[in-house]
């Protein structure tokens, strides 16, 4: 590869919105680089979504085993194996990353590892262990993501002191644990270390643990996580660290209470990767949080270089990401396609899942917004008992003057497949009668959508009158 090569459009960033923009953009034709100073797939593939997800499947195995004798199957000694536990989660990102790789490859795409830059004549320039390059980019999409945000009390050069990259390479369970926030992340290792026997406290600054989800939600989880024994102090933030061990921390509350575990993990959220990319020499504008400001274009204050995903903040989606990349890629090889937020299914994969779309009752409250509400519990479902799931519920939100689907809760088995019925449902301004009227199969799970819709109506079969 020459100094200065031309490209039409240059990705940085390999990761959820990067990989499929430069495959787009070659799929209209462009001579397309990608340029990633990690691993391609980004933090989705390997240090959140996937590796998360692979090592739930692990301990979700491991609690329906220890239930198995409700099911009339006799299990003997249950022993999860950590070490195999983490290679088999190695092994699933080794296999997609590969699959990215083959991509692009068959996409005629280059991908050149480094960290990438922008200069001032809107080059993009390659720093790596090799050498330093500069490529010729006709458009430039920047897709950098972001990465675990910390805390200035704890010193994270302490072994006790973990983000979510740390705890996905953990060579060991840790026997306690303080998780400082009850977010997505939180929640999610919360399920997967309780569930392989590690005690579990966690810190929550807000009144209610998931506290950007509907508060029906927030509240039969936290209910649920008591009853497995993990504690939840809201409303309570971490003073100051008390003492650093190398298998050991312990750290004074906001309330004077003092916590010990063997590791701490902070998961607060997010930092946008926007410092060292040369944007402001650029022309490229970043907002107070460190966001790239873009337009519905995913095109930032210098024409022709485009932002997407984590970055520019807005929903911290990866598949969001992917449709802000798409939408770059047609605009930067001379389509003219706006981003569509109205309708961004999100997703939780605590024990039982968490999923939504749309507006929640208490969005439709600070809103003023007059809705009506609709409920249908899995506990009256016959494939949720039978499966042994019965925890949890679909609320469907409607506008009462139209009776269409201003959005959806669910919490229960398979909510993250399920959500995606009222996701195409609303994308289509389907009616609750719609939802209601249309057959489903039985016994399914979505027929609790089914009967919620109908509950609007008044026509649920299978809610009684007193409930409806």
């Amino acid at each position: 590869m020459t100094d200065k090569e031309r490209y039409d459009v240059v990705v940085i960033g390999a990761g959820p919105g990067g990989y499929p923009a430069a495959i787009r953009a070659s799929q209209k034709g462009a001579k397309v680089a990608i340029v990633e100073k990690q691993n391609v797939g980004g933090t989705c593939l390997n240090w959140g979504c996937i590796p998360t997800k692979t090592l739930l499947a692990s301990t979700e195995l491991v609690a329906h085993a220890k239930e198995a004798e409700k099911f009339g199957v006799r299990i003997g000694s249950i022993e999860p194996d950590w070490k195999a536990i983490m290679e088999r989660k190695e092994n699933v990102i080794n296999t997609l990353a590969s699959g990215i790789l083959s991509l692009l490859k068959a996409n005629s795409i280059e991908l050149i590892k480094g960290k990438g830059s922008i200069t001032p004549e809107g080059k993009v320039t390659v720093e790596s262990e090799e050498g330093k390059i500069t490529l010729d980019a006709g458009k430039i999409i920047i897709a950098t993501g972001s990465e675990p945000a910390e805390i200035p009390v704890f010193d994270f050069t302490e072994p006790s002191v973990m983000t979510s990259t740390d705890a996905l390479a953990l060579d060991k369970v840790p026997e306690s644990l303080i998780i400082v926030g009850s977010g997505v992340i939180g929640s999610e290792f919360a399920c997967i270390f309780s569930t392989l026997g590690t005690q579990i406290v966690m810190i929550e600054l807000m009144d209610r643990m998931l506290p950007t989800e509907d508060s029906r939600i927030s509240k039969q989880m936290r209910s649920i996580f008591k009853k497995s024994g993990i504690e939840i102090k809201t409303k309570t933030t971490v003073n100051k660290v008390l003492e650093y061990k190398e298998d050991r921390i312990s750290v004074e509350l906001s309330t004077g209470e003092t916590v010990e575990a063997e590791k701490v993990l902070i998961s607060i959220g997010r930092k946008m990767n926007s410092q060292g990319l040369g944007l402001e020499e650029a022309g490229v504008e970043i907002d107070q949080r460190g966001c790239i400001v873009v337009n519905e274009r995913m095109e930032t204050t210098r024409p022709g270089i485009y932002a997407i995903g984590d970055v520019i903040g807005g929903i911290l989606l990866a598949h969001t990401a992917t449709f802000e990349g798409l939408v770059a890629a047609e605009n930067a090889t001379g389509g003219n396609a706006k981003i569509d937020y109205s309708v961004v299914p999100a997703c939780i994969f605590t024990t039982p899942e968490i999923a939504s779309v749309g507006l929640n009752t208490d969005k439709a409250a600070e809103q003023g917004k007059e809705i009506k509400v609709s409920r249908f519990s899995f506990g009256g479902l016959g494939k949720a008992l039978a499966m042994g799931e019965d925890r949890g519920f679909v609320q469907l939100v409607i506008d009462p003057a139209s009776d269409k689907i201003l959005g959806a809760q669910i919490m229960g088995p398979h909510a993250s497949d399920l959500i995606h019925e009222v996701a195409v449902a609303m994308k289509l301004g389907a009616t609750a009668e719609e939802i209601g009227s249309t057959i489903h199969a039985h016994p399914s799970l979505p027929e609790a959508i089914m009967e919620a819709a109908e509950a609007a109506h008044g026509k649920a079969i299978h809610l009684s009158p007193s409930r409806k």
